[in-house]
């Protein structure tokens, strides 16, 4: 036990105070599961074709015929061109001569041209997205993956930025604001004008979920003891940012237009606001900053909350000076100072990225799949329930190190299953793509939990961060993987599944936590490689140096 935690254990695990600020801390997540993954239905392109101008006056057999057939390139069978249509000028000369298509005219013989006049889209399921307001299709349609690219440029500014602030400045202002950020912006979005436009608000809305998310799971991490973090970081936030991504089918089936369906996810933020005064700062944090003072006075509060007697003095002299001491701004040039944090950082950036590319593409793909789409997206959703609560029971009771490479290597191998799946049999395909998004899941929520065990107090909010901002790299290129279907339904699955497998057999190098108490310094890191230490791990002379004061302390390492 640290010694935070021994000052603290009068406490208790599980009072008044630790449950408010855990279902507080986890609601505040929900949001994100709308806004991450809200761009399914925003950005879903209904089935269309070129436009036909009524003045042009055609016979209906014209009309009909006016539209050629190409060869699908799934499929192979011949359907009506989406991006092409036969020459307006020469179907009105045929038309008004009174002669047919394909008895009078040969239709190979007129002349092609592109949709001229814009495209029609069926309006069955939706009234509007933002693919039919502003026509990103055919040699437009490399807009719709940039559209969630840029989404995933902002979680990657805000994975840069969030983590350092909130070291910096403290946790609890940088929820508050980010949120507003992702709540207000969002609202704006809706009054988008263009697809620029709604690009620049997409982005910086990026900026505001991600930075959300990663501040709620440090400060729960901190403030909570460790047998209920468990449970917040594996279980808590994910179930409940799962629940938010279980009612955005619900509310995309009832609100068909894409800006009321903004409005209506996002109106409800406004509801964090009186949040402000239960959620409190973490008194880790402002140890780690030297001020003691404002640290004791939220423990007071938590044993007056939990009717426990806290003793007159909570903190040590020797602890008060210890923090002074340890207090040091610190970035991301220190989670590659020293070789052992530099290769741990290393593999956990490699692993990270390889599960924001598996989740993220297998989210966005639920459009792409056979049947309702609604129901695609539900299923993806409903499947993440008992991920969650199988990572949690995991990182319960079995090796961190093996958790998370156990679910990886699976998630991997149901992947590459689906390309020895015959094409008729979709609903076996269907079921092996949940079952990767299931192992996918249950190993993000691993790595999410392990990633904070791992690193130190003074580090933690930037490592988690830097960790999500490295993993933005495959969020981005995620919705291209996705794009690679029009040139092969297997190749996305193979390219994820080998990539998920190999990551799965890399992060048996990593360190195990598992019983460990969180470390407070960079000294109190565990080891690299974790699967075969040999030697303690020495620290050169500079790192001597800069930790001389924690040497001199009796702190248990």
């Amino acid at each position: 036990m640290t010694d935070y935690e021994a000052s603290v254990a009068f406490l208790g695990e599980w009072g008044r105070f630790q449950q408010q600020v855990f279902f507080l801390l986890c609601l505040t997540t929900v949001p994100n599961g709308f806004s991450g993954l809200s761009i399914v239905f925003l950005a879903d392109t209904p089935p269309h074709r070129c436009f036909i101008p009524a003045h042009a006056n055609l016979t209906a057999a014209w009309e009909n015929s006016s539209i050629p057939l190409e060869e699908d390139s799934q499929s192979g069978a011949l359907v009506p061109s989406k991006c092409s249509r036969y020459n307006i000028e020469h179907m009105v000369n045929f038309s008004d001569r009174g002669l047919l298509p394909g008895i009078d005219v040969n239709l190979s013989s007129v002349p092609t041209e592109g949709c001229l006049d814009g495209w029609e889209y069926d309006r069955s399921v939706y009234v509007s997205t933002i693919v039919t307001e502003w026509d990103l299709v055919c040699d437009d349609r490399w807009r719709k993956p940039l559209t969630s690219s840029l989404f995933f440029c902002g979680v990657l500014a805000g994975s840069i930025v969030s983590g350092q602030i909130s070291d910096r400045y403290g946790r609890k202002i940088v929820l508050f604001v980010t949120l507003a950020v992702q709540t207000v912006f969002t609202i704006i979005q809706t009054f988008s004008p263009s697809w620029v436009v709604f690009c620049a608000l997409f982005f910086v809305v990026g900026v505001g979920q991600i930075s959300n998310y990663v501040t709620a799971f440090v400060l729960g991490t901190e403030i909570l003891g460790p047998r209920v973090r468990i449970v917040f970081s594996t279980a808590g936030v994910c179930l409940f940012f799962g629940g938010g991504y279980m009612l955005l089918p619900l509310f995309a089936y009832f609100i068909r237009d894409w800006r009321m369906l903004l409005l209506a996810l996002n109106l409800p933020g406004f509801l964090f606001v009186p949040l402000w005064w239960y959620i409190p700062e973490s008194p880790r944090w402002l140890l780690s900053q030297g001020r003691v003072e404002e640290a004791e006075a939220i423990i007071r509060d938590a044993a007056k909350r939990n009717k426990m007697e806290p003793p007159s003095v909570i903190f040590s002299p020797l602890q008060v000076k210890l923090q002074s001491e340890r207090r040091k701004a610190h970035n991301i040039c220190d989670l590659l100072r020293f070789p052992n944090i530099r290769l741990i950082s290393i593999t956990l950036w490699l692993v990270w990225n390889t599960l924001t590319i598996a989740y993220f593409a297998l989210s966005l793909n639920t459009s792409n799949l056979h049947g309702n789409s609604y129901f695609n997206c539900f299923l993806s959703a409903l499947v993440e329930m008992p991920a969650y609560a199988l990572s949690w029971m995991m990182f319960r009771w079995c090796s961190r190190r093996l958790s998370l490479f156990s679910t990886l290597f699976m998630g991997g191998l149901f992947l590459l299953f689906i390309q020895l799946i015959p094409a008729n049999m979709i609903s076996l395909a269907i079921t092996l793509e949940m079952m990767g998004k299931f192992s996918v899941t249950t190993a993000f929520a691993i790595v999410y939990a392990y990633t904070a065990e791992l690193y130190p107090t003074t580090l933690r909010n930037t490592a988690v961060g830097t960790c999500s901002m490295v993993s933005r790299i495959g969020s981005i290129i995620a919705p291209y993987f996705i794009y690679l279907r029009s040139y092969s339904i297997s190749l996305p699955y193979i390219l994820m599944g080998s990539l998920t497998v190999l990551a799965g057999l890399l992060s048996l190098l990593l360190p195990e936590s598992y019983g460990m108490p969180l470390p407070d310094t960079i000294t109190h890191m565990q080891h690299f490689p974790g699967c075969c230490q040999k030697t303690p791990y020495t620290l050169t002379h500079t790192e001597e140096k800069e930790n001389a004061a924690e040497r001199k302390s009796p702190v248990v390492p």
